[in-house]
């Protein structure tokens, strides 16, 4: 599946599965009541590196964006958010993109990525580990899941 920088015309692409997957509520630490133009600010502000997956017929199917996780002395350590369509789940898209934003991390000069507020029910933790990233930690409790109630929150981090 071809991975590409998104330009600003994908993101009435991006919107319908970004506001899907958030509205669940169990996933993401974000408002599921999130706005398109909030969401739009959050995924594609200027700090941020966007990529998109396509499908063979040109349909946008996930996103990434990469980003530095702090600044000054620590700058070399990046942040990702990845979104993948949920109708697409399951078929490596996520594995893909995670493999290109890991790989594009490295040759912009990142040393590691760490993901601030991972979901412990998220069914991509197990994606992330079986990339190298560990659990550094867990916010018990932090996260009000619709199905599971209180779940913690997984500091992962891995080295590039």
């Amino acid at each position: 599946m071809p991975i590409r920088e998104a330009t600003a015309g994908d993101w009435p692409r991006i919107w319908p599965f970004w506001h899907r997957v958030v509205a669940a509520g169990e996933t993401y630490t974000w408002d599921p009541d999130t706005s398109e133009e909030d969401a739009r600010r959050l995924w594609t502000s200027p700090a941020k590196r966007v990529f998109v997956t396509e499908d063979e017929a040109g349909t946008v199917v996930a996103s990434a964006y990469l980003t530095p996780n702090y600044g000054g002395p620590a700058a070399g350590i990046a942040n990702a958010g990845f979104m993948v369509d949920p109708d697409r789940a399951g078929r490596g898209v996520g594995r893909a993109l995670a493999g290109h934003v890991l790989a594009q991390a490295k040759a912009d000069g990142y040393r590691g990525m760490v993901f601030n507020a991972v979901v412990e029910t998220n069914p991509a933790v197990k994606l992330w580990e079986s990339l190298g990233f560990t659990v550094l930690g867990t916010v018990p409790e932090a996260f009000a899941h619709p199905r599971h109630g209180l779940v913690g929150l997984h500091i992962m981090y891995r080295a590039l």
